[in-house]
């Protein structure tokens, strides 16, 4: 029995030993970070932006700066990838810092920098409309021109924002080479500010061109006035909100020629002077219908010499049509609309055959949506961001 309880000690001892000498778990993997352009990178590429990929974990944090200036950017819905929402600037230094984790929660954090190329041509905008802090119609146009002709316009016009205190819906339409408009689908909501961004730093236009600055202004749509000229009647009405405060006797082109025809269709205001000097088109001194003459209160609606002005031909205003294509008024009254016009508020005209060209003036409502939307560099119009594995033309 005494030999019988030693084996059983010595047992229990023994099996009490070896679970405790059992060999640990291993620890998990811990995430694998990979930025690009990589750290350490003197002659970086400005297109793609910046990307953070976590590999056997998740990105936890990315904070990353442009030569102290915070770089914005956005995380997708796995988590594994982050992405700088523009392009990158030229000739700059940023640095990067990540955490990521695994999926024990073990934490990595990844700190470096990296310097991008310069530009060796830059370009940037020559011109923009509406002028910052311009109060404008419900009609007005976004016309941006660039100092150099534009060969990637897709590249270009995903670097441009235009952000609204009320939802739009709208869309860019390149004109030219050098020129982009960008207009809403309906009327602008009134009484709101718009503020147009050109992320133009780090996009390449054209082969060794690049954006080397942002641009950034806004401007207002005031109240909304829209007026209706009747050519066939003689009458046009003015509108604020959608309640007539005008009623104008009017004598508009006198058709003889097409010249002299006003153009029908949908108009906006441009610019007004008080007075304009007015000159017959195609005509010198001493030939027929030669006029050279100072008009008052003078509003220009289209590119072709249209105005809204006064004139003190009363006996036809209301009765006929006499004028050499523009639209005239008693000159109380058409003072009154020059001082409460902005630029970009519509005016409609109707009862001609000549048909305003969109591309006369500020004519752009003239094209129906699906048509201005072909004007478009993009697959999709409304696109933001493009996809992770393309340049990414904005910054």
């Amino acid at each position: 029995m005494r030999r019988a309880a030693m084996i059983l000690v010595v047992a229990l001892f023994v099996t009490t030993s070896c679970a405790a000498v059992t060999a640990p778990a291993p620890s998990p993997a811990p995430a694998v970070v990979r930025v690009s352009p990589a750290f350490d990178v003197r002659q970086a590429p400005t297109e793609k932006g910046l990307q953070v990929r976590a590999r056997g974990g998740t990105l936890r944090k990315v904070v990353a700066h442009a030569a102290g200036v915070p770089v914005p950017g956005r995380l997708d819905a796995t988590g594994t990838f982050w992405r700088s929402d523009w392009t990158l600037k030229p000739g700059t230094e940023y640095t990067v810092s990540v955490t990521a984790a695994s999926p024990s929660g073990a934490p990595t954090v990844t700190v470096g920098r990296f310097r991008t190329r310069p530009a060796e041509r830059a370009f940037g905008l020559a011109s923009a409309v509406p002028m910052p802090g311009e109060t404008v119609g419900v009609g007005m146009p976004i016309i941006l021109d660039f100092d150099t002709p534009v060969r990637d316009k897709a590249a270009v016009e995903r670097a441009l924002e235009v952000s609204t205190a009320r939802p739009v819906e709208g869309a860019w339409r390149w004109t030219s080479d050098t020129q982009a408009v960008y207009r809403p689908r309906a009327y602008w909501a009134p009484r709101q500010q718009v503020t147009v961004t050109a992320h133009l730093a780090g996009v390449r236009a054209a082969p060794g061109v690049h954006g080397t600055a942002d641009r950034t202004f806004a401007f207002t749509v005031g109240r909304e006035q829209t007026s209706t000229v009747d050519t066939r009647t003689h009458q046009m009405e003015v509108r604020r909100g959608g309640r007539v405060v005008q009623r104008m006797a009017i004598s508009a082109g006198m058709a003889t020629t097409p010249e002299y025809t006003t153009t029908s269709g949908v108009h906006l205001t441009m610019d007004k002077g008080n007075p304009v000097r007015m000159i017959s088109p195609g005509r010198e001194e001493g030939d027929p219908g030669y006029y050279d003459v100072l008009i008052d209160h003078a509003v220009r609606i289209s590119d072709s010499g249209e105005y809204v002005h006064a004139k003190d031909n009363l006996w036809a205003q209301g009765r006929a049509n006499v004028s050499h294509g523009c639209v005239n008024a008693r000159p109380d009254q058409a003072a009154w609309f020059y001082a409460g016009s902005l630029r970009g508020d519509p005016v409609t005209i109707t009862g001609t055959d000549r048909e305003l060209a969109w591309n006369n003036g500020w004519g752009f409502w003239q094209l129906p949506w699906d048509r201005w939307l072909v004007g478009s560099a993009l697959a999709d119009p409304h696109e933001m961001i493009a996809d992770t594995t393309s340049p990414l033309p904005q910054r």
